[in-house]
């Protein structure tokens, strides 16, 4: 009886052992989480925000004047490049889809600019981009606040952001001498 016993104790052991691996193998084959509508369309802009800056950043060294908007396009796509990375992770494990182009507004920024050069360029680029980095900063400070998943990298975020509004801001002035 005692043998009985310890068999079907065992059977029900073994059947809930493989239970709870069936759970584990796929939850870690299923997105970490579930992102809620503000944190999907957080993601969406951001991602669509970092492939129109590395666009515009590529832009602005074939064709402004000078040398210094050509160092500042340089930087914003490089750093645009990375945080898009880290972005389209955090997207990935976030069950969101990510996007894989500028949103039509942003192509129609990345249209005007490329119809411009020289002098022209140099200061229509720095208008929107102390226009483009002040609105990120605010939507980053924002997300930054919140107790989302995303809040975390929207912090890791907002230096690089307030870096490039300044460094606009900068050759905004310059421009307009």
């Amino acid at each position: 009886m005692q043998t009985k016993v310890r068999n079907q104790i065992s059977k029900g052991v073994v059947a809930v052992a493989g239970v709870c691996l069936m759970t584990i193998a796929g939850a870690s084959a299923a997105p970490q989480g579930k992102a809620s509508k503000h944190d999907q369309h957080f993601l969406v802009e951001a991602i669509q925000g970092d492939l129109s800056e590395v666009k515009v950043g590529q832009l602005a060294q074939q064709k402004a004047q000078s040398d210094q908007v050509k160092q500042f396009g340089k930087m914003l796509e490089q750093d645009h490049s990375d945080n898009l990375k880290q972005a389209q992770q955090l997207a990935d494990a976030q069950g969101v889809e990510a996007p894989s182009e500028p949103s039509n507004k942003q192509k129609a920024i990345y249209d005007k600019l490329n119809g411009l050069s020289g002098a022209q360029f140099d200061a229509a680029f720095a208008r929107s981009m102390v226009k483009d980095h002040e609105e990120d900063v605010r939507k980053f400070q924002r997300e930054a606040k919140s107790q989302s998943p995303v809040a975390d990298f929207a912090k890791q975020t907002i230096p690089v952001l307030q870096k490039h509004l300044e460094t606009a801001k900068s050759l905004q002035k310059s421009a307009s001498r």
